[in-house]
């Protein structure tokens, strides 16, 4: 039992962490507080959730087992999945996207990143290595009986607070489903007005994440309208490039080949119709000369050079 009302206190700590960081980060970015998260008060379940999972894996595991690198790994690996599966179900719940990595690199589907998940195994090393130890230390200070009421009354007021962002959450999700607007643009707007004029809760909501993208089934539709066209033009364009290539390519033919085919077609009609036998003597003049003018032809069409090139003049 102790066990467990330590990991219940050890998802608010790390939840409350997480949702610090959160706010510190955005107020760099917009130099404003920011209440981030779903929830009102000051907790991120998916931090929580995150740290919670990755305790519970590597505590099951032997000492042998649970080196930092398997540690590294292993909060790598359930760190990401936690971040894609919220991602991938709360847009599947709301038609939203929170977050959107797709212009990092080295990410999956936009919903995880390469360098976010670095950063949770270096995390993993340091909750299971550093703080762990420190926190249960912490906890041990009081009884269980203490512990036991701080986690109930915890657990009370973040069901309150869930059931609260819920219909939040709701009505944002009323609000994208009846928008007129075919953009996530319009959409954000129409959304953002809609929970200006309501409670504080609403209006916390609508800062809470001033990049979210709206995705309503008439958004996506036109979004892959938009692509197959785009990839309709850009076969059409190669397709057009390569005819005007080719075209081209045939107008820019240069002009000893060609000269060279029409020398080497004169010379086998002459063969098949010259016969020395039967010939004239005016025909084996012309036959002559022809043979002396192609061998001038021939001296006269390429300059030697010292390295033993050969370039047309």
């Amino acid at each position: 039992m102790e066990y467990w009302i330590n990991i219940i206190l050890l998802f608010f700590i790390y939840g409350f962490a997480g949702w610090c960081m959160e706010v510190a980060l955005k107020y760099r970015q917009f130099h404003r507080f920011i209440n981030r998260g779903f929830l009102t008060g000051p907790l991120l379940p998916i931090y929580g959730s995150g740290t919670v999972l990755i305790t519970l894996v590597v505590g099951n595991l032997s000492s042998v087992e649970s080196g930092p690198v398997m540690t590294f790994s292993l909060s790598f690996v359930i760190c990401g999945l936690v971040e894609y599966l919220t991602s991938l179900v709360l847009e599947k719940i709301f038609h939203a996207r929170w977050w959107d990595y797709s212009q990092k690199p080295m990410n999956l589907h936009g919903r995880v990143w390469i360098g976010n998940l670095i950063l949770f195994g270096l995390a993993g090393l340091g909750i299971i290595h550093i703080s762990n130890p420190l926190l249960y230390r912490f906890l041990d200070l009081f009884t269980l009986r203490t512990r036991e009421i701080v986690a109930a009354v915890l657990l009370v007021i973040l069901c309150a607070d869930f059931v609260v962002s819920y219909f939040v959450l709701k009505l944002v999700k009323v609000g994208i489903d009846s928008s007129e607007a075919d953009n996530t643009e319009e959409i954000s707007k129409e959304v953002r007005q809609l929970l200006t004029n309501r409670s504080y809760f609403h209006k916390r909501f609508s800062e809470a994440y001033p990049e979210v993208v709206y995705k309503t089934d008439r958004v996506q539709a036109r979004i892959a309208a938009v692509k197959a066209e785009t990839e309709r033009l850009r076969a059409e364009a190669e397709r057009n490039l390569d005819e005007k290539a080719g075209k081209v390519a045939a107008k820019l033919e240069p002009v000893h080949r060609i000269r060279a085919d029409l020398i080497g077609m004169q010379d086998e009609l002459i063969e098949l119709l010259y016969n020395e036998q039967s010939a004239s003597d005016e025909i084996k003049e012309l036959k002559a000369e022809v043979d002396q003018q192609k061998k001038r032809l021939e001296n006269h069409a390429f300059v030697r050079y010292p390295y033993g090139k050969r370039r047309e003049r």
